[in-house]
């Protein structure tokens, strides 16, 4: 038995006031392409299928799309559970209806009860989903005290237990920090202080966990309990990231393998560093000058719009940092900088902006002018 185990698509994000909607239609292709040439029993998307729980039109509509050729063409089952960027009940309107055409979408506790069991060579294999859910949520549905996400977490995983039926493999969709997974820049924060983390140990009993919520693919106290990661990058944190989906194999004795299956936006996030001239250099022979740009500048002095000047070679230069500004600059030094004549300030600024010194009579004149205003100010 397999199936492809995905999450955090965050359809309709922007970044740097950036749409990424045209990267992720060319990844979801990419996610088509391999369904088409790779048959699975299934697919799993475990949370934030959208960014934002009202997401904007053009974002349903690649949904709409993708829902379509998947379910509607390819006939192939594909299993949703919101996560906490998503509306759960905007995600899950129409659910029951949507069940016959392949379409199982898991956005309340009632749901989370009845399985989506999968008939496959190995037996019936029943796909349990967990909503997001925060312990306020769970405290109401179970009328029992859940002071953090970890015993929410335990309160509701003993109610799917209960459902669970000897002949069956089971498989769960969470959305949730477990504890001692590793974090990107891009997650939003599910609480402050720690109380979102929840153990592991409370998903051992199940063949295979399909975690959401962080982007970097890993597993977490099982080999079974894995995330797959955010299906590209969202941060300039996750430069080095392998993105992708997971392909799972379930054998008679529960789970047997997991596969990295590597996705590639058109455009990845990247840092650069070192002096301007040199990233200019450097960008114009640069095969991947088209990719998403953080650019640290380590020129130790003043540059005139070093953007425009980057963006000439990176056409999508998103964000710059100037830590070489700060290198050996200790307070002596910035007082000595301020207290540098208007003259010569004014001339540093004219080498920049126009690439060539001040000559003698600009210089004359330019002198002229700050005599003046200096006496107008005193009189």
């Amino acid at each position: 038995m397999k199936f492809l185990h995905t999450s955090d698509w965050h359809l309709g994000r922007q970044f740097h006031n950036v749409s990424l909607l045209d990267d992720q239609q060319a990844v979801l292709e990419q996610l088509i392409s391999y369904l088409e040439n790779n048959p699975v029993d299934a697919l799993v998307i475990a949370g934030d299928i959208y960014d934002r729980s009202v997401p904007p039109t053009s974002a349903i509509e690649l949904m709409n799309h993708f829902v379509e050729k998947v379910c509607g063409e390819m006939k192939l089952p594909v299993i949703i559970i919101p996560g906490n960027h998503d509306g759960a009940q905007r995600l899950g309107f129409a659910a029951s209806q949507m069940k016959s055409s392949g379409l199982h979408i898991i956005a309340n506790f009632d749901d989370m009860l009845t399985p989506v069991v999968i008939n496959s060579d190995i037996g019936e294999v029943a796909f349990y989903g967990m909503p997001y859910n925060d312990p306020e949520l769970v405290r109401h549905y179970t009328k029992q005290p859940a002071k953090d996400h970890d015993q929410a977490h335990q309160l509701l995983l003993e109610k799917i237990r209960e459902q669970f039926k000897p002949q069956q493999k089971n498989v769960l969709l969470s959305h949730c920090f477990v504890d001692g997974a590793i974090e990107s820049e891009s997650e939003r924060p599910l609480s402050i202080g720690g109380s979102d983390r929840v153990s592991h140990e409370h998903f051992v009993e199940f063949d295979y966990v399909a975690l959401g919520h962080l982007h970097q693919p890993q597993k977490k106290g099982e080999e079974y309990i894995r995330y797959s990661g955010s299906l590209m990058k969202y941060s300039f944190s996750e430069q080095h990231q392998a993105k992708g989906m997971t392909l799972v194999e379930l054998d008679q004795n529960g789970f047997q393998s997991a596969t990295h299956i590597p996705l590639t936006a058109p455009h990845q996030m990247r840092i650069i560093e070192g002096e301007l001239a040199t990233l200019i250099e450097q960008g114009k022979t640069d095969p991947n000058s088209h990719d998403y740009i953080l650019a640290r500048l380590m020129d130790k002095h003043a540059i005139l719009d070093p953007m425009e000047k980057l963006r000439k070679v990176y056409p999508n230069v998103l964000h710059l940092e100037k830590p070489g500004m700060l290198i050996g600059v200790d307070q002596q030094m910035g007082k000595a900088r301020l207290a540098r004549g208007e003259l010569d300030m004014f001339k540093d600024f004219f080498l920049e902006a126009k690439q060539e010194p001040l000559n003698s009579q600009q210089e004359q004149a330019v002198s002229e002018i700050i005599s003046k205003l200096t006496r107008q100010q005193e009189a």
